[in-house]
């Protein structure tokens, strides 16, 4: 019978007879060298990949030594035989191909290429409109500081609240609750979340009302397949709005129509005027200008859902608010018409990628299947340790910690501005963890306007944005990101044309790395605008 190890899938057969060091030794070499065995990976123990071939331990020693000698591996006593360098010379290993590559001898299969794409540069990321893999890409990308939105301060994460709360979860756990959970999540968690809520948003929903999602990301795209369901294909949009939320709709085959964001909130009349049946808002800190949806079109806006039409409402920021009272919840006024939907990516951290849906009475049972055929449900065992966090007020005593904290970070950064770019106008300043920042296309930088906090000018408003003086945001992106500063430009996340700007995040920097980021940022956008005027001369 065959010997062989799961490890790199090796099997004694292959080696000839009488040359099993050498066989071995050699197939450990084209391991390294393609990758499968990485810089610092450990080889299994002499004596366990041994029984595994179910040779001499002899032959791995031999194997392993002729490595060493050649410089590939290092023996380091308790832990093991470590992988230090790659083959400098080695050929590169053969990849089984697929029947279709075996046809076209030469071509590498589609999803193994003969080499890795390589990562964009500031100027291809920017040059381009914005991909369904642009934020995967931005990230990738290294910089020096990072003031792109959406982090809060990852750097405080309650690591140990957290444990706490995991070992006392796990002390508790009963065997049973490791086995396939509830799709629409743990009991406990719903709970929690619909005592959050109605202590927190202002609204009465029973936990089994709440369904726990993989943040809002799958929210949207759950709700999407449900509307989808009922023959609704089109959802307005916020303009600007979220990038990511309109990608994620389009992802599900859903069209999203732009209806332009004035000093009040998304406009009712161009809604009603659009004719789409449903909309996606962020009412109580509108992304990214950061208005409040007034209350004038919030009545508007009940009014045009209570004659059918379908709000989505992403409670984005709700809880991160500075210079205001707190905005009540759409879907505390009407929530036959309204879903709602928010995470505790904000408060507590993005990757532990926990949110809820509410869903109108009607769509309940669907939302439910949706979830369920996409993942089974959420991860029990950070369920229960967020609703622990909850139940026990550490999450309401995170919350305090960071209002005050990103206070300071917010006060920072529009002293920053202040300083080094006197032109921009900063929307958004009351609430939330970014501020916008825009220029007038055809005006001198260095006009000082900036506006204070409470100011309700147009955020959107735009001379002419086409006009050949206007500074690409674009391009003040690609400049910030190549002098190590990593920003996203406002026109991401217009479908429009609006006036040029950046969206800065100042949660997840200290004040003095937000003081270096935007006086970085102020030195570059003066360059360009020099460069783009004497271009334009």
């Amino acid at each position: 019978m065959g010997s062989g190890s799961d490890f790199l899938q090796l099997n004694i057969a292959d080696a000839p007879f009488g040359g099993r060091s050498a066989w071995l030794a050699g197939e450990l070499r084209r391991a390294i060298s393609d990758g499968r065995l990485p810089l610092g990976s450990r080889l299994p123990a002499s004596r366990s990949l041994a029984a595994d071939l179910r040779v001499s331990r002899g032959v791995v020693t031999e194997a392993y030594q002729r490595l060493s000698e050649d410089g590939h591996v290092v023996g380091r006593g308790r832990s093991g035989t470590v992988v230090v360098a790659a083959p400098v010379t080695a050929a590169p290993a053969t990849v089984r191909q697929p029947a279709d590559s075996a046809r076209h001898p030469g071509r590498p299969p589609a999803d193994h290429p003969a080499h890795p794409p390589a990562p964009p540069s500031a100027d291809s990321l920017f040059a381009a409109a914005p991909g369904p893999d642009c934020y995967d890409l931005l990230r990738a990308l290294p910089a020096r500081i990072d003031l792109t939105p959406g982090i809060p301060d990852l750097a405080s994460f309650p690591r140990a609240a957290w444990l706490r709360a995991e070992r006392a979860v796990l002390r508790d756990l009963a065997a049973a609750d490791l086995g396939y959970g509830d799709p629409r999540g743990a009991p406990a968690l719903r709970l929690a979340v619909a005592n959050w809520l109605a202590r927190h948003r202002g609204i009465r929903a029973d936990p089994d009302e709440v369904l726990i999602v993989s943040g809002t990301a799958q929210a949207i795209g759950l709700i999407a397949q449900v509307l989808r369901l009922h023959g609704i294909s089109t959802v307005a949009v916020e303009d600007p709005g979220s990038l990511g939320a309109r990608q994620h709709l389009h992802h599900w085959n859903v069209a999203t129509p732009p209806v332009p964001v004035d000093a009040e909130g998304v406009r009712v009349g161009a809604l009603q005027a659009g004719g789409a049946p449903a909309v996606l808002l962020t009412p109580a800190h509108q992304f990214p200008t950061g208005v409040v949806l007034g209350g004038r079109r919030r009545r508007a806006l009940m009014r045009w859902a209570g004659a059918g039409g379908v709000v989505i409402e992403d409670d984005y920021d709700a809880e991160h608010r500075y210079d205001r009272p707190p905005v009540p919840a759409l879907r505390a006024m009407l929530p036959e018409q309204v879903w709602y939907a928010g995470s505790v990516s904000k408060i507590l951290a993005p990757a532990l990628r926990v949110g809820w849906v509410l869903a109108p009475p009607q769509h309940r049972d669907d939302l439910v299947d949706a979830k369920r055929f996409a993942d089974l449900g959420n991860a029990v065992l950070p369920q229960l340790v967020l609703a622990r966090l909850m139940a026990s007020g550490e999450l309401e005593r995170r919350l305090r910690l960071l209002r005050r904290r990103h206070r300071q970070r917010r006060d920072a950064m529009i002293e920053a501005l202040r300083a080094h770019l006197p032109g921009a106008v900063v929307h958004g300043a009351a609430a939330g963890l970014h501020l916008m920042a825009t220029w007038a296309p055809t005006d001198p930088i260095d006009r000082a306007d900036l506006t204070h906090p409470g100011d309700r000018a147009d955020p959107t408003h735009s001379t002419d944005p086409t006009h050949p003086a206007a500074l690409s945001d674009a391009a003040v992106a690609a400049e910030a990101l190549a002098g190590g500063v990593k920003v996203q430009p406002l026109s991401w996340h217009s479908q429009r044309p609006s006036r040029p700007g950046l969206v800065l995040g100042y949660a997840a920097r200290s004040p003095s790395e937000i003081a270096d980021g935007v006086a970085t940022l102020g030195a570059l956008v003066g360059l360009s605008r020099l460069r783009h005027t004497e271009s334009s001369v």
